[in-house]
């Protein structure tokens, strides 16, 4: 309950407030009483109430004097003053202070209940307000946290009683019978409502879900872990890929998606075999650009297809330089091992023959050196950067062509990373200068940003994160707080005036986040600041 603190020097009244008023059922807990402000601070300073109500005219220190000094070391409090005095003067300093409510004497039941519930209303949406920023906050936290850590498992680096002691860290219940792995992904870059519309239905249905992990994998990609009972993981599965479908089969999305699902395991230890396969699935999205559903049944189980020297059932379209030049503009270096992978398995069959072979990587050379070109690096200063073009005109094996491929594509992505930096350098430094000079505003949001620059709020939070090493909301705080220590050191602003002044309306979540983030309460800060 609110704890309210009363100070009155008229004794029958006070007696009569505390004994008869109705506190509990207004929502309140009387924390205490005192016959003028003299006797009130230290009471106040130990029982630390959320509303005050105090006369204006006692002996020894008044309401007004009181409630200062009660501001400086309670700047969240919720002051109500009661006077005799009709005066406008009275009212205009009670105002002045930051007073919540001036109440005419003699203060009637109803009138001091309205008072109260108006009052207990607003303490209750400013703590719900604290509440959703500090979940808000704590969402971007955790997914950090969650990726790092499924990561982990996928990649085999931790121990299976590590994976329960870290899974128990994140509150996360990863006991099952079954666990697999799917991933999808769709082109979101510009901002439109419905795709926006979309996206967010299609992460709701996951993250309402106890049987998936949601995470984002990287700027375009989301991984979801899938744990449940063996016999309902087939139908998990299918929930799943029906989700992705659904969502972006509702309007035209010009083939711009995909969705690949593992098969499922059941050991945590076997995860990253689960891992490896829906890799190697996903790879798929380059090599069968039409298929947007990729599983075992739709890319097939690898088989021991011995390498061939004929290219006659090799199919014309699965060597197709457009499959290399998708992966130079969209993969990630991660990527590059299990495409080549795939790409040389699907091709098998044709590996044996020398001139297939200098196709092959004449074709991969030629097309990287056009697309850097279009990065604006030349020839020359292209292969200046790879070692393996002496390959060309000899006799390789599958092991030469795959690290080839794999030299050349990592080469060329590197150049179009860097290229993209700059781009995103445009669109950060875009979006900086907005934020910079809008941050006072208190609807500022990272929507409002992503419209300013043009992208969707989903590829922009990823890019912002991927550029600055922070998030959105932790960028916003770090300079709301520069701006508040700034106030702080040179004014005699009151906390609520400064919260207000850098873009936090509500004084408690102002408080609340600056002693998260210096370490310490805005009243201390300025006393550390004035004794320096």
């Amino acid at each position: 309950m609110i704890k309210v603190f009363l100070v009155e020097d008229e004794s029958i009244i006070r007696e009569t407030l505390r004994d008869t008023f109705p506190w509990e059922e207004c929502g309140y807990t009387f924390a205490g009483e005192a016959s003028d402000g003299e006797m009130a601070l230290p009471l106040i300073s130990s029982t630390r109430p959320d509303v005050l109500i105090t006369d204006i005219k006692m002996p020894f220190m008044d309401g007004l004097s009181l409630s200062k000094l009660v501001l400086k070391e309670l700047p969240d409090i919720k002051i109500i003053i009661i006077s005799g005095y009709d005066d406008f003067e009275y009212a205009r300093r009670a105002i002045e202070i930051g007073a919540e409510q001036y109440l005419l004497k003699p203060v009637t039941k109803s009138s001091l209940m309205k008072t109260l519930t108006e009052v207990r209303e607003k303490i209750e949406q400013e703590q719900k307000s604290i509440q959703t920023e500090y979940q808000m906050e704590s969402q971007d936290y955790e997914q950090q946290v969650l990726r790092s850590f499924v990561e982990r498992v996928a990649a085999g680096r931790i121990s299976v009683q590590e994976i329960y002691e870290d899974a128990e860290k994140l509150d996360l219940d990863i006991r099952a019978e079954s666990y697999c792995i799917a991933m999808f992904s769709a082109l979101e870059e510009k901002y439109s409502e419905k795709d926006s519309m979309v996206r967010e239905a299609i992460l709701g249905f996951f993250m309402k879900r106890p049987e998936y992990v949601l995470i984002r994998w990287n700027i375009t990609t989301y991984m979801v872990l899938i744990k449940g009972n063996a016999d309902r993981m087939d139908g998990y599965l299918q929930e799943c890929i029906s989700a992705v479908q659904n969502g972006y089969s509702t309007y035209d999305r010009h083939g711009a998606w995909y969705v690949a699902a593992g098969t499922p395991v059941n050991r945590l230890s076997s995860i990253p075999e689960c891992f490896e396969k829906v890799s190697r699935f996903w790879a798929y999205r380059y090599i069968q650009p039409d298929c947007h559903i990729l599983t075992e049944k739709t890319v097939g189980e690898k088989t021991d297809t011995p390498m061939g020297a004929s290219i006659d059932s090799v199919d014309a379209a699965k060597f197709n330089p457009n499959i290399l030049l998708k992966v130079m503009k969209t993969a990630t270096p991660e990527e590059v091992p299990d495409f080549v992978n795939e790409f040389l398995y699907d091709i098998r069959s044709g590996i044996g023959s020398y001139l297939f072979c200098q196709y092959i990587m004449l074709s991969a050379r030629f097309t990287a050196t056009e697309y850097a070109a279009e990065l604006g690096v030349g020839k020359e200063e292209f292969e200046k950067g790879v070692s393996c073009l002496d390959m060309i005109e000899g006799q390789v094996k599958e092991d030469d062509l795959r690290a080839y491929l794999t030299e050349i594509l990592l080469h060329v992505i590197k150049i179009r990373v860097k290229n993209t930096s700059y781009q995103y350098r445009d669109i950060i430094n875009q979006a900086t200068v907005y934020i910079d000079s809008h941050y006072t505003d208190e609807s500022l949001s990272l929507n409002q940003v992503a419209k300013e620059v043009n992208i969707s709020a989903n590829y922009f939070s990823a890019v912002f994160s991927q550029e600055m090493k922070c998030t959105f909301i932790e960028y916003v705080t770090s300079k709301r707080m520069e701006r508040a220590k700034e106030l702080l050191r040179t004014t005699d602003k009151r906390s609520g005036e400064i919260a207000q002044e850098v873009g936090i309306k509500d004084p408690h979540y102002f408080s609340f986040l600056f002693k998260k983030t210096e370490g310490c309460t805005p009243r201390d800060y300025r006393t550390g600041a004035k004794k320096k």
